[in-house]
């Protein structure tokens, strides 16, 4: 006997294809666009931003 019941067959990974497409081209979007303003001159020489940090521990 099963834990969780009957198995029915049936495909996943198929009709959710889009949406795991479409997910991926969003945070892909999100990320250049992050990127995009961590380089912008405002925000470039502020102590909170990733790639200052980076650098900072490169130098040492």
């Amino acid at each position: 006997m099963s834990l969780l019941g009957k198995k029915f067959p049936g495909a996943v990974a198929r009709p959710m294809l889009p949406f795991y497409v479409s997910g991926l081209v969003i945070l892909y979007g999100v990320n250049s666009f992050a990127t995009t303003l961590a380089a912008t001159d405002e925000y470039k020489n502020d102590p909170r931003n990733p790639a200052l940090r980076n650098q900072a521990a490169a130098g040492h």
